[in-house]
């Protein structure tokens, strides 16, 4: 084990804890360096740690508290700071990226899983965060979870509905209580919905409390140096202090996802239902502007429908479900453009955005017509544009 660099985080953490005599931290991390021992094939050792932990263990607090993982709470209303989220494994559909987004995150869990390597040079020492953006149903929470899952740790949301105390003093408290729990357990802590706890200090609108948020994360965050990992994650990136950036050396902003990734999605989430590649690269087409969120959820939709009916799916059946799901989106969707057209006007609106894609074969698929229906469309506009 000593030549092995994939334990020297733990190590440096335990020692850490020992020195300053925070017995949490130093149980915490032995029982996850036991853990990583028995996967790693050294269940001698691992067991030796454990027998440790065991013994020595009411010598440190009453026996009824062993090995229990107290999750931090508010102290008025008891509501938890933290929630553990499942981490859902293989059966999860792969994440579509794009290689710049990859990069920046491939980068983070390389540098992650050796920390404890770099702790000692104090000019790259510091807390490994990593800032998520974009709009909601991009993939924040998915990757939050991706993240942890490569680190091999639990991964635990803060809950801002408790974090955020309407008694004066008491959200500093609960977010000094957060970062000390995510320094004393072996996680990944996420901030979902950041905003609104690092919103820019100058907002007028917001009370002197609130202003005073901000100081208190950023103090937190800084004084919790290497000791875990930090995921924030906002839908509203404009509105976050400067110095809230500063502290996220990691950024990845997450967009719509392009034609190619809209495709690859449709095929992950459609699983088991039979769609050729000219279909789903149809149904990407079709779904410009849409989130994965939207694509998991009418891909859902048409899994239910199939299970409800027995029968057979096809582009007629997920077609209505595209257009649902573009309501109340201010056309920034391609399908809110085709909200309430009549047949003849689909046709023409699809032939003349791809010929090819939308062929006439494909067109009368897509809107239950016979082939021979949607042709004499087609010269009816053709005979129109002759008059």
């Amino acid at each position: 084990m000593s030549n092995d660099v994939r334990f020297v985080s733990e190590l440096v953490r335990i020692v850490n804890g020992a020195l300053r005599l925070d017995v949490d931290k130093v149980r915490n991390y032995t029982a996850f360096l036991a853990q990583k021992l028995e996967a790693a094939g050294d269940a001698a050792t691992a067991n030796r740690l454990r027998k440790a932990l065991e013994e020595n263990d009411h010598q440190l607090r009453p026996a009824e508290a062993r090995f229990a993982r107290a999750l931090p709470i508010d102290s008025e209303s008891r509501f938890p700071l933290v929630e553990q989220v499942k981490l859902r494994g293989r059966d999860e559909p792969p994440l579509q990226l794009t290689q710049a987004q990859w990069d920046v995150v491939h980068e983070f869990v390389s540098v992650a899983k050796s920390y404890g390597s770099l702790v000692e040079m104090s000019d790259l020492a510091g807390a490994m965060s990593l800032l998520m953006y974009g709009a909601p149903g991009t993939g924040k929470s998915r990757l939050a979870r991706y993240i942890a899952s490569e680190l091999g740790l639990d991964l635990y949301v803060a809950r801002l509905d408790g974090l955020i105390s309407s008694f004066l003093g008491s959200t500093a408290k609960n977010i000094r209580a957060l970062f000390d729990f995510a320094a004393k357990t072996p996680c990944v802590l996420f901030l979902d919905e950041f905003d609104a706890i690092a919103k820019v200090r100058g907002d007028d609108q917001e009370m002197g409390e609130l202003k005073r948020v901000v100081n208190s994360f950023l103090q937190n965050l800084d004084s919790l140096g290497g000791q875990s990992i930090v995921l924030a994650a906002t839908n509203h990136e404009n509105l976050l202090d400067a110095a809230v950036w500063r502290r996220f050396t990691y950024r990845v902003s997450l967009d719509l996802p392009d034609q190619e990734q809209r495709q690859r999605m449709w095929g992950d989430f459609l699983g088991p239902l039979s769609f050729s590649e000219r279909e789903l690269t149809l149904l990407a087409d079709l779904s410009e502007g849409f989130t994965g969120s939207d694509i998991r959820e009418a891909s859902a939709r048409l899994r239910r429908r199939q299970m409800a009916s027995g029968q057979p799916t096809s582009l007629k059946d997920i077609f209505p479900i595209l257009l649902n799901l573009a309501l109340d989106h201010q056309g920034t969707r391609f399908a809110s453009q085709l909200q309430g057209k009549d047949a003849n006007s689909l046709v023409h609106l699809l032939r003349a955005r791809d010929e090819r894609l939308y062929s006439l074969a494909v067109l009368a698929e897509l809107l239950g017509l016979s082939k021979a229906t949607v042709h004499r469309m087609t010269k009816m506009e053709g005979e129109d544009h002759g008059d």
